[in-house]
């Protein structure tokens, strides 16, 4: 069956499939198309339905592929297509283009967006102001930042909200003036607006992962004075500060003050509290807080793997290392195929020749990526 048969049946009149089932089918299609070139082909015929063009993930997922790819022409081609629907006349279809551009890091195809929105008898709101300063930040042109900020809510008779002074927030954490940042509470203050829990997480991200502890210390206490409550971002942030600190047992600690306060940790911060005990070398405990993740409700993740196949192998833990390489394949995760290569090495050095050629053969026979793993052999 052709894409065209495929779309004609997709968003077809026909009352056996609903809306949704009729964008799953288009949207499968082009998430397995694996030719960029033809996927921008299928993406601009697909949306001619009006249908296709109200669901936002499938405009997310197409462009992060093609940004990833670097391919910022045929970014510019799909998103400059859209314009020649009516859809263009309404802020929200046009903050969807801006937000996609500025993703890619393409600020001046943002701008551009933002200019052409009253041609098209676009309102231009906080919304699309947001949007746009969004967009500064996420293409890091940190310095077009303060123009947007101090200059368009004046032309467009506007008042930044509490988003637009995060995002600012951001901004400055992003190029590392990191009091600046601080600064904008106050301005904020005088506003009238009151910092919320993304501002505070802005900053003790920034604090804690520049090893500037104190200050990240100092940033928690201001979030007493200001009533907002830390939640799971804010205790991995200082527990990275922490980490950085070679604090480990004040990381535990950390741990068990959230689980009593009601927050329970996630991956992220088991990861952190693994990371630590690698650092320290200690072995059993690095293995008895993976145990602890492995126990919890949260799923491992790809650095859970990362940092431990590596310790586990210098460390001698074979079984361990080779259960963890077990688990990579299973869960299709994309790691460094020399990580997985060294493993086999140490299994063949150690007399586990029949562990190596499984971790070899599961290589070869991955369904989602083919890793090219030697007996050393074979070499």
């Amino acid at each position: 069956m052709s894409f065209s048969q495929v779309l004609q049946r997709a968003f077809s009149t026909s009352t056996q499939a609903s809306s949704a089932t009729a964008v799953s089918s288009v949207s499968t299609v082009l998430y397995r198309e694996r030719n960029l070139k033809r996927l921008v082909q299928k993406f601009k015929k697909s949306s001619e339905a009006y249908r296709f063009r109200t669901k936002t993930g499938i405009y997310e997922d197409t462009v992060r592929r093609l940004a990833s790819a670097k391919r910022f022409k045929w970014i510019e081609e799909i998103l400059e297509d859209q314009k020649k629907y009516d859809d263009f006349s309404k802020e929200g279809f046009a903050v969807r283009l801006i937000s996609l551009y500025g993703k890619s890091g393409m600020f001046d195809n943002a701008q551009k967006v933002f200019d052409e929105m009253p041609e098209r008898n676009c309102q231009r709101t906080l919304l699309s102001f947001n949007a746009l300063l969004a967009a500064c930040v996420n293409s890091r042109k940190f310095d077009k930042v303060d123009g947007v900020f101090r200059e368009l809510p004046t032309r467009l008779s506007i008042e930044p909200d509490l988003v637009s002074y995060n995002t600012v927030i951001k901004a400055f954490c992003e190029m590392g003036s990191l009091d600046s940042a601080v600064s904008v509470l106050d301005e904020m203050e005088k506003k009238g607006l009151k910092p919320d829990v993304i501002s505070f997480n802005t900053l003790l991200n920034g604090f804690y992962a520049k090893g500037r502890f104190a200050d990240g210390e100092k940033t928690w206490g201001l979030m007493e004075k200001y009533y907002v409550s830390p939640d799971i971002r804010s205790y991995n942030a200082k527990l990275l500060g922490l980490i950085l600190e070679k604090k480990t047992k004040e990381a535990v600690d950390l741990i068990s003050e959230m689980t009593a306060k009601g927050i329970e940790p996630d991956v992220f911060s088991y990861n952190l509290v693994i990371e630590s005990f690698i650092k320290e070398d200690n072995l059993e405990g690095a293995k008895q807080w993976y145990s602890e993740l492995k126990k919890s409700e949260c799923t491992t993740n790809k650095t859970t793997f990362e940092k431990l196949i590596p310790f586990l192998r210098k460390k001698g833990d074979l079984e361990l290392a080779f259960e963890l390489c077990e688990e990579v394949f299973k869960r299709r995760f994309l790691l460094d195929a020399a990580l997985l290569q060294r493993v086999v090495d140490e299994m063949a050095k150690a007399s586990k020749i029949e562990q190596a050629k499984k971790l070899v053969e599961l290589g070869k026979t991955n369904d989602y990526r083919r890793y090219r793993l030697k007996l050393p052999s074979d070499n």
